[in-house]
Order: C-alpha cells, then structure tokens, then sequence
C-alpha cells in the first residue's frame, strides 16, 4: 500500500521527522547540436548552465559563441555536444568540424569554437563533472572514425578538462600531446592602490611621473568610463580609430582590416552592452581621446580585450597613462583583477608577474592521418629543434 505520506507531500514521515524520498539517478543523454538555428535558440539554458558552472569570463556565454560562430563560422560546421539528465543541462562542449593542413597533411579536425578573438575556451560543466566529460568522451568515440584531430585550444591550465580529457584518451590509447599556449598577466586587486602601487619597480614609476607630467603640459588628462549602451555605441568608431592607430594598421591586424574580424567587434557591442559588461575607456586630454580600451567587466573582473592610442602623443605614453588609471580606479571601485589577457608581452609585465597559463591540448584519431599527424608534431618537430639546439 502506497504511503498516503509520500501521495500527499512528496516525502515521508518517519516518527517525527521527514525523509526525502530517494530518486532514481538518471543516466545522462547526449544531444548533439548541428544547426545553427537550434544553437541560437538556446540562449537561455545555455547560459544558465554557464552561471551554474561559475565561468569566470563571458567567453563562454551564448552571446560571445553565437556571435562568434555568425563571423567567423564560414566553411566550418556545428558540432554541440550537450549533455543532459531529466532534461537539465549538465554540460556543454562548444565544438566544430573543419579542414586543415598539418605539417602538410589534410586532416579533419574537431575543435572548440575559438580563434585569436577568443582568449580563453573550455568545455561548459555544470554539474556531475565524472559523468558528464564521459558522456562527452563517449560522444566523441563514436565519431572518432570521422577526426583525425580533436583540438581543444586556450584551455586554462588550472581547468579540469585538460586532465580528463587525456585521462580519457589515454585509456583508449589515442595518441596524445600538449602545446603550452598563452600566459596571460593579470592584477589581482587585493589590497590598496598606494600599497599595490609601491610594489612597481621605482624606475617605471618614475617614468610614469615623468610622462603624466608631460602630459599635463598639454592640457586637462581625463579617464572616460562608458557602460551606456547609446554612449557605447556613440564611441565605438573612435575607439575603432585609435585601435588601428600605429603598426596595427600597417601589419594588417586591427579590428577593421578584416571584415569578419569588423563585424565580430560590432554585434559584440550590441549584445554585450545590452548584458551590461561592455565598457569602453578612454583617455582624453581636454576632451580629445588619445588611447582606449575595448573591453568586458564580468563577475567583478575588468578584462582588456583590444587597445590602441593615438601615435601623435607616442612621448607621453598615452596608453600606459590610461592602464594607469584604469588599474587605478579598479581599486577605487573594488573590482577584484584586472585582465590582460593574451600573452606575457612586456608591456603588462610592467604592471605585473602574475600570469595565468593556457595550454592546448591534441587527442588523435586511430586514423592513419592521425598517428602520422602525431609523429610529426610531438615526436619528429621536437627531436629536429633539439637537435637544431644543440
């Protein structure tokens, strides 16, 4: 006889106290998402799976992927593995197939929806993380014969998914390696300004001195803060025009000497700014704006995404007085770190030494392009620039 306890509540009564009752575990399916138009309908779950899996950055948010896949999806196809149980979202692999060339072989490569315009990537895991990078894994198996590469780039070193995924690989004995990728240098706000600023080597401060000093021979040096939307969208163009201002223009690699690259950086205001974690700074002296900052707070972090400055002020340092303020007036607002993605260039080592490491990680199809693959990036390159070495 059923329990009228149980009908009545949900759970049962045991003397005076209430037992939960104990539900079966559901086994996670696997739903794979090859159409962009069921990609964009799933913004909302999606997303919150990602807060549930407290990503630190937006890289991963439905609004950075999709409008990554419209510009620069070309020639590539979907290939989502969403992991679900009881229809909950429990993880996310944000994959696509596409065709390259290795060491002068053609291989099919499954790979994370990244490029340069996407600093950090991952697998999205929720909840149940043993079961859930299985499931993903299993997903994987059973299309192994059709990659010869799986590449996952931009990895954080610290993410558990580096260690399982080669874990997993190694126990069905697919060739594997890892190519240490960018460290990127980053401020963590943890004390005041004056004490974080006494920590700066005496010569660069000087030199900061020196520089604001001539500046302020100009006229009135200002930081600009823009979160507002129609403000955004206002000084997208000048902040566009500063970026390109200098060698990136000439070596090709501004946001506007590439029409997808243009297009990526324009929707991303669109749908960043209406989120809330777009922000534009700006340095202007008396009104003139002389160096910028594309970029993102999210979950009290402020990340540089693209910089540029005006090269007519190049003997004042015009971006390095803006890093200034900005490190500045994170401390005054009580972020928690500040940034700088991409690699250790000399510049952000100025400001700091902390880096956070990222690796990329190969896993190689049972395929005869795949092991002939492996051989030469992990096993023939290495031992010629050893030998070169010595």
């Amino acid at each position: 006889m059923v329990n009228q306890d149980i009908l009545a509540t949900g759970s049962l009564s045991v003397g005076s106290r209430i037992v939960a009752p104990t539900l079966p575990r559901i086994a996670p399916s696997v739903d794979v998402i090859t159409d962009a138009a069921a990609f964009a309908s799933m913004e909302s779950e999606w997303n919150e799976t990602v807060e549930r899996a407290s990503v630190a950055h937006p890289f991963l948010r439905h609004e950075w992927l999709r409008t990554w896949w419209n510009c620069f999806g070309a020639s590539r196809r979907l290939h989502i593995i969403v992991v679900r149980s009881a229809g909950r979202i429990l993880a996310i692999a944000p994959l696509m197939w596409d065709t390259s060339w290795m060491y002068g072989v053609p291989v099919r490569r499954l790979r994370l929806l990244q490029n340069d315009h996407t600093p950090q990537a991952d697998v999205i895991v929720a909840e149940r993380p043993q079961e859930s990078y299985r499931a993903i894994w299993q997903s994987l198996v059973d299309s192994s014969n059709r990659w010869d590469v799986l590449q996952l780039s931009a990895v954080p070193r610290a993410s558990p998914t580096l260690k399982t995924m080669l874990t997993l690989a190694a126990d069905q004995d697919h060739p594997t390696g890892v190519w240490p990728s960018d460290d990127s240098p980053y401020v963590s706000i943890g004390h005041t300004w004056d004490a974080y600023f006494a920590t700066l080597d005496p010569k660069f401060r000087q030199n900061l001195r020196n520089r604001w000093s001539r500046l302020t021979m100009l006229g009135d040096p200002t930081l600009e803060v823009l979160q507002n939307r129609s403000a955004i969208r206002e000084a997208c163009d000048e902040a566009f025009r500063l970026e390109a201002s200098g060698w990136k223009q000439a070596a090709g690699s501004s946001i506007g000497s590439d029409p997808a690259t243009y297009r990526f950086y324009t929707e991303l205001v669109e749908r960043a700014a209406d989120r809330g974690w777009l922000r534009l700074l700006f340095l202007a002296i008396d009104g003139r704006r002389i160096a910028t900052a594309y970029s993102v707070c999210y979950r009290n972090r402020l990340l540089f995404l693209k910089t540029g400055y005006d090269p007519e002020f190049e003997k004042c340092s015009p971006f390095r007085l803006l890093t200034h303020l900005a490190l500045r007036d994170a401390f005054t607002t009580g972020l928690g770190e500040v940034d700088f993605l991409g690699n250790t260039e000399p510049w952000k080592l100025e400001w700091t030494k902390t880096t956070r490491p990222h690796d990329w990680l190969f896993i190689f199809g049972k395929t005869i392009r795949g092991r002939l693959v492996h051989q030469l990036k992990f096993r023939l390159k290495p031992a010629l620039q050893h030998r070169r070495a010595a």
